[in-house]
């Protein structure tokens, strides 16, 4: 979440960009984020300089070597290239640079023409016309402190606020924090293959990768495990290629060379993957339908539907390696819709796999793009069943109001939900009354496997003794007395 000054710079640059004739949100948010890539790109590139002269070693990045291929006007630019040495630019100069030079240098960034980011960046356009424009714009980013790295993707997020179509469209990203969690409950390994079908601006990939940095730092001494992180490890589908691009830049700023990032409609028929991931964290479109002509035959087999959330869950089922993981926000109605399909796939998750738990969060989570109440699903693939206690979780607070404001507010379960299903074990006393306890699968299938937190959960009721009513009668009266002497009194002032 971004407040106060930061906010207002952006408003500003949104006013400057919108005033000048570029009167299009979305192509205003991807000429930003073009603008904040290229600063973040600087950035990180110091981040590394700097570490390597430390370490005595030389450091072999972007900026480290002219393109063969670079024209001569575009050999003058090099020097110029960077953000530190771009900002400080006259205006037209400034606009020559990015149009000529720095803006087709860093559509190959990728390396290779195959690679997800040069196949998103190929058809990206620079669309700030006016040097003028560019220069306010570019003076006010740089006066931005961005060395926290979640500053950049709050800024995203602020910025697709503006989006009045973002909540129709599903354009805009789960909440850092909520993401944060998720990844800390799931606990990626090295050795995990894990895939967004609906990514968006990768955030879920980007965290997997953030939190395997912190966690297992050493994997990046092991060959084998170094190549994994980089080419196999993270994998991503979208329909929007503005997301594709954004999202292709999102996880090079965060370190991973080549994330396979594909423009693909995860339920369709063309997407014939199965068995080939051990984790899946994902936040699907909920309010999509789709024709049954234009789903996979193999994900209806589960629940025949043209709900978007429930289509995803069959297709997580499918694309899971057997022992794989699943951690899924869904509107509550699929947590307790009685439909026939709704019925399957819930019933298809516990009974032929294992559902470890479900952490039901407040309507307000996802404001001020939408107020729908969501959870939290957490699953094992395992084919043959494996459900016995299922451990529920009730989120009242995520660090921020619930209202479209979304501020700071002390109240915060996140910090307990993770420490809780970090120790299962200690969960099994819990009384429904608590905040989070076990729910059997036994009791589930007696409720038709219902699995809406309200369902278990019991509330303790306090006895309020009440005054008799004639107290509380002759207390108003002797009120009302007092009340027509003081009138008696005025009106006798004014005599």
């Amino acid at each position: 979440m971004i407040t106060g000054e930061i906010k207002n710079k952006i408003d500003g640059i949104w006013t400057t960009l919108w005033t000048e004739g570029n009167t299009n949100p979305l192509t205003n948010i991807e000429q930003l984020t073009y603008l904040l890539f290229i600063k973040g790109l600087d950035e990180s590139e110091l981040r590394k300089e700097k570490d390597a002269a430390f370490l005595g070693l030389k450091h072999a990045g972007f900026f480290s070597e002219m393109p063969a291929d670079f024209t001569d006007i575009q050999k003058e630019h090099w020097p110029k290239m960077r953000w530190t040495q771009f900002k400080q630019l006259p205006a037209e100069e400034m606009h020559q640079v990015i149009i000529t030079t720095i803006f087709p240098f860093i559509k190959t960034l990728g390396g290779k023409e195959d690679s997800a980011f040069s196949k998103y960046m190929k058809d990206a356009a620079f669309m700030i016309n006016k040097p003028a424009t560019l220069q306010k714009v570019v003076t006010a980013l740089d006066s931005i402190l961005m060395e926290d790295r979640d500053t950049q993707g709050d800024i995203y997020e602020y910025l697709l606020s503006k989006l009045q179509t973002s909540g129709t469209n599903g354009q805009f990203r789960t909440p850092r924090h909520i993401i944060n969690m998720i990844v800390e409950l799931m606990k990626p390994t090295p050795e995990d293959t894990i895939i967004d079908p609906a990514m968006g601006s990768a955030g879920f990939l980007v965290s997997a990768s953030e939190y395997l940095r912190k966690n297992h730092s050493d994997l990046f001494l092991v060959e084998g495990l170094k190549e994994h992180f980089h080419q196999k490890m993270f994998y991503g589908n979208d329909m929007d290629t503005t997301m594709l691009r954004i999202g292709a830049m999102n996880m090079m700023l965060h370190g991973v060379d080549a994330p396979n990032i594909e423009y693909r409609d995860s339920l369709s028929e063309d997407n014939k993957e199965a068995e080939k991931y051990t984790l899946v964290l994902a936040n699907p479109p909920f309010k999509g339908s789709l024709d049954y002509e234009s789903v996979s035959n193999d994900i209806l087999k589960i629940a025949k539907t043209k709900k978007t959330e429930l289509l995803f869950l069959s297709l997580f089922l499918r694309i899971l390696k057997p022992g794989g993981r699943a951690a899924v926000i869904v509107p509550d109605g699929v947590l307790f819709g009685s439909s026939n399909a709704h019925k399957a796939i819930r019933k298809a998750i516990i009974d032929n796999n294992k559902l470890e738990a479900i952490i039901s969060m407040p309507s307000g989570v996802f404001k001020p793009y939408a107020g729908v109440s969501t959870g939290i699903i957490i699953f094992t693939k395992t084919g043959t069943g494996g459900t016995d206690n299922v451990w529920f979780y009730d989120m009242k607070a995520d660090g921020f109001s619930l209202n479209d404001h979304r501020t700071p507010i002390d109240e915060n379960d996140i910090p307990e939900i993770i420490a809780r299903f970090g120790t299962l074990q200690g969960e099994a006393e819990r009384k429904r009354t608590e905040k989070s306890f076990f729910v059997t699968v036994d009791e589930i299938r007696e409720q038709g496997y219902d699995l809406s937190i309200n369902k278990y959960k019991e509330s303790e009721y306090e006895e309020v003794e009440y005054r008799e009513p004639s107290e509380i009668i002759n207390q108003l009266q002797d009120i009302e007395e007092q009340i027509q002497l003081g009138l008696k009194d005025l009106k006798k002032m004014l005599e």
